[in-house]
């Protein structure tokens, strides 16, 4: 069984909230269960299964959301990897990080000890012998790497002792003198387990101009643009004018960073000062707080080196989605989407074009490709291939995140407006007849989050949908079932075929 989770963000608690040590306490018990169903086999018979890989796709540990970096005014993600003062950054933000979310690793460092997942024995009959103790099924934990925490992708002899730490902590089975894979291909076993369930897994980065330039040991924009904007915005906000500003600003502001894409950042910021700041001026100055964020962003040599004069430049798209001072009088958030949309690409948000392209998909080696990044689980049909009497159906899976995100509204898309929530999303996929020979199984919690800690009275009036004391009007119905047509004379006789 291939268990495969992805972007759960574990910061060191500088810059925003990680999810609680009860996510992680959950996802074991439900591995333990997907171990006891993995192991029925398509025949009827129950027999245990040998081992389980669980595979962290990425972004797992969050180096770049750390308010660390902006205390250090000389070192920062695009500097010298190898200098003494940044691996001293990232060793200190990495036991920064394991030391916040100690209780949630020591789960998966359990799940890798020996007896951390058991199974019932099997009994001669094939049956699982209820009352005997427990058989250990070996867990190997593999870590991938994203665009959050690619300094583990690095090499060399001090990389070497930080991987050291983070297998010892977290129960890995990646050797710690080599990087982090980044590709499948960069890990025999990790290639291996893949291989054997049928699978193709990267965290997605790869699609994302702003946080991957080819080299995945080096920094992109996508990293400048937390830490000089993202990261120091609310800090900004709350430390000049959190005097001023009414409780339930202060508290929006510190969810900043769980608005995906990031780029509607902006949006979202007009959209909750609009419904819990009564003052206009002081809803000016925050504007004009990330305004001067952004042109000090936009200055730096680093992001300065990637203005082009391309149609496509992604400097500045920047300046036109970030800044309000350039922002559109109509469909602000939906000309950002569209130009993301457009760099990559794609007429969607979602990766499944990319999933098409894989060469693993091609060549019809892999049934599953998998990604991360997005941070929305999904599940999309690709193709159904027949050939010499067998069936190959092949997915695209997005393995979701395990964080708040918060997402826009459909209606009224002008008001800004968005609904958060804590999710948690994890994918298994079985090999040969275990899960009497189902493919996969995934799983998405859902928990629904309150917009503040405080109880907020809407300043703006809202969009009226219809007039005062007017019932809404429904569309018309049609007056057959919805997906069922009445039928009409008499029932038609499927035509036989002598055999």
């Amino acid at each position: 069984m291939l268990v495969v989770i992805s972007d759960l963000h574990l910061n060191d608690g500088t810059t925003g909230q990680t999810i609680s040590p009860g996510a992680f306490s959950i996802f074991a018990e439900r591995l333990q269960d997907l171990a006891v169903a993995a192991s029925w086999r398509a025949d009827g018979r129950y027999r245990p299964i040998e081992r389980i890989d669980l595979v962290l796709l990425g972004d797992v540990l969050d180096v770049i959301r750390s308010a660390r970096w902006s205390s250090r005014s000389n070192v920062r993600p695009w500097a010298n990897p190898h200098a003494p003062e940044f691996v001293d950054q990232i060793g200190r933000i990495t036991a920064d990080i394991l030391e916040h979310n100690a209780e949630s690793l020591s789960v998966l460092r359990r799940l890798a000890a020996e007896g951390g997942v058991t199974v019932p024995p099997s009994l001669r009959a094939a049956r699982p012998a209820a009352d005997a103790e427990g058989q250990a099924v070996p867990v190997r934990i593999c870590y991938m790497v994203g665009n959050h925490d690619w300094f583990y992708h690095l090499p060399g002899p001090n990389y070497h002792a930080l991987r050291r730490t983070l297998v010892e902590q977290m129960g890995l089975a990646n050797r710690a003198d080599r990087p982090f894979p980044h590709q499948i291909t960069e890990s025999e076993e990790l290639l291996t387990a893949m291989r054997r369930h049928k699978v193709a897994a990267r965290h997605g980065d790869l699609f994302d101009p702003f946080n991957f330039e080819g080299d995945r040991d080096a920094s992109s924009l996508g990293d400048a643009i937390v830490i000089e904007l993202v990261n120091r915005f609310a800090a900004e906000v709350e430390a000049s004018l959190g005097s001023e500003l009414p409780a339930a600003t202060v508290f929006g502001l510190r969810e900043i960073d769980n608005i995906r894409p990031l780029m509607l950042i902006p949006v979202w910021i007009d959209g909750l000062l609009e419904r819990t700041c009564a003052f206009p001026a002081l809803r000016k100055r925050v504007k004009t707080v990330w305004d001067r964020l952004a042109d000090e962003f936009l200055a730096i040599d680093f992001v300065r080196q990637r203005d082009t004069w391309s149609p496509f430049d992604l400097v500045d798209g920047l300046q036109r989605a970030l800044k309000f001072s350039k922002r559109l009088s109509i469909g602000w958030a939906s000309s950002i989407v569209e130009w993301l949309n457009k760099i990559r690409g794609s007429e969607t948000s979602s990766y499944y074009h990319q999933a098409l392209i894989e060469q693993d998909f091609r060549n019809r080696r892999a049934k599953h490709i998998v990604y991360g990044h997005t941070h929305f689980a999904e599940i999309v049909p690709l193709d159904a291939s027949y050939a010499e009497g067998y069936v190959l159906d092949q997915t695209y899976f997005n393995a979701g995140t395990w964080r708040r995100v918060h997402r826009p509204t459909c209606w009224a898309p002008g008001e800004h407006e968005f609904i958060a929530s804590d999710v948690m999303t994890y994918l298994a996929f079985f090999q040969g007849d275990e899960r009497k020979g189902r493919p996969y199984e995934t799983w998405s919690g859902t928990l629904g989050h309150a917009s503040t800690e405080i109880t907020i009275h809407r300043i703006d009036p809202g969009r009226a949908s219809h007039v005062t004391g007017q019932t809404v009007s429904a569309p018309g119905l049609p007056s057959h079932a919805p997906h069922f047509p009445a039928p009409s004379g008499k029932p038609r006789i499927a035509p036989g075929r002598r055999v």
